[in-house]
């Protein structure tokens, strides 16, 4: 994938340039991701699926790789945002959503899924095999991680057939935060060291060389590390950068490669400019966009409710409650407060795992009903600059319509926009 090679290339010449990794399936993220991506004039936008969200058995969306990429593209063509901008990745794709079965079961099924997303038009391809599976030791050695890696990079590789210019990229790493943030409580983190970021490469290099994948690890572009940034449920733990001063130097002298930083959701704008300027060039986000959706959407019933008559209101916060209340199993492993606590953990805690249930279908309906009830019956622009403030200024200065649907894209494009300022600093 020409596209990210070039970028890295240009980061490691010199230019603070970096990009966004916006992991998320819900269509409004992807669609705000690419109106701000025409708003900035981006080369590409780059939008991963997950291995839980999207693998050959559905995953959590329902979606195999090639519904997903379907999905995307469709939701492009309706703005017109071209197709070729876009750039498909695939987060943790190994076996972390088959680690009840013995590592045998689950690393043939992890070699599917990966053949899958690059057959579907996935150039980013994120080979984490650091996930321990039922009959493996706890924690998995380095060497098992790699030479597993290696086996997915083969599935990888064998599944290709377009293009040189368009062959998979890869990123490496063991050092993986949770994914959607941590179900602990956090207080600090220890930064990855440089002995371990190096040993890392260089075991993986001499593990893909001798499996005769030495092409393919000239397209290895990203290493993971831990920066030292992560979130919980309502803490957020900021990246210092004179605590990876050392492991920000130690990539300079690897060729081709730099960083890639996940959980940086919810950094301040200074600190995601400071990963991107420490060779932390990737930076993903995944709840923290998800999270403005939800701030918007709360928003809109707010309006609703002091500007539509009671029998007429949707009640999207209180359906969607009621519907988190009667289908736990998606938050109950994550939030164990009781009462009023609970209450404000499923609407509010950083983790968001009140996106998986954005897709269910009285969800959803009523989520259409608010809509059309502010179409129908338009809220004053004051009652709107009461509960979106940014995103009314930003329409407003725009010209845009203060319709619901782009109040709530100019919403999760407040979130964008400080990852777009953090990646291209000079702009």
């Amino acid at each position: 994938m020409q596209k990210i090679r070039d970028l890295v290339r240009r980061h490691k010449s010199g230019e603070r340039i970096g990009v966004t990794s916006v992991c998320s399936a819900h269509p409004l993220v992807i669609e705000a991701t690419f109106t701000n991506a025409a708003k900035n004039d981006l080369a590409f936008v780059l939008i991963e699926a997950t291995s839980n969200q999207v693998n050959q058995d559905g995953g959590y969306t329902g979606m195999v790789p090639a519904d997903f990429r379907a999905f995307v593209e469709d939701i492009a063509d309706r703005i017109a945002f071209p197709r070729d901008r876009i750039v498909l990745g695939g987060d943790h794709l190994g076996p972390n959503a088959w680690t009840a079965l013995p590592a045998g079961e689950a690393m043939a099924k992890a070699e599917v899924l990966v053949a899958d997303y690059v057959r579907a038009g996935f150039r980013k391809i994120h080979l984490d095999c650091s996930m321990s599976c039922a009959d493996d030791p706890v924690p998995l050695p380095e060497p098992v991680i790699a030479e597993r890696a290696a086996r997915l990079c083969q599935a990888a590789e064998r599944a290709f057939d377009g293009a040189g210019d368009d062959a998979p990229v890869y990123i490496i790493g063991t050092e993986v935060p949770v994914p959607g943030g941590a179900a602990e409580d956090l207080d600090e983190l220890a930064v990855t060291t440089p002995e371990a970021a190096l040993s890392t490469l260089d075991m993986h290099r001499q593990l893909f060389v001798e499996q005769g994948l030495g092409d393919a690890w000239d397209r290895v572009v990203g290493t993971v590390v831990q920066p030292g940034v992560e979130f919980d449920h309502d803490k957020v733990v900021d990246y210092r950068p004179e605590k990876a001063r050392a492991l920000s130097a130690a990539i300079e002298a690897v060729p081709n490669i730099v960083f890639e930083a996940h959980s940086t959701d919810y950094q301040p704008p200074q600190a995601l400019a400071a990963l991107v300027r420490d060779h932390f060039a990737i930076l993903k986000v995944g709840p923290g966009v998800t999270f403005a959706l939800r701030e918007a959407l709360w928003a809109l019933d707010a309006i609703e409710r002091e500007w539509i008559d009671s029998s007429d209101r949707a009640d999207l916060r209180a359906v969607t409650l009621d519907r988190m209340r009667a289908e736990p199993a998606d938050w109950q492993k994550y939030y164990h407060a009781t009462g009023s606590a609970l209450e404000l953990q499923l609407q509010y805690s950083l983790s968001d795992r009140i996106r998986y249930y954005w897709p269910d279908k009285t969800i959803a309906a009523a989520q259409a009903a608010l809509f059309e009830n502010l179409r129908r019956s338009p809220p004053p622009m004051g009652l709107i600059s009461q509960y979106l403030p940014a995103a009314f200024a930003a329409l407003r200065s725009s010209g845009d319509s203060l319709d619901p649907r782009t109040l709530v894209i100019a919403h999760i494009g407040i979130t964008l926009d400080t990852y777009y300022g953090a990646c291209h600093p000079n702009v």
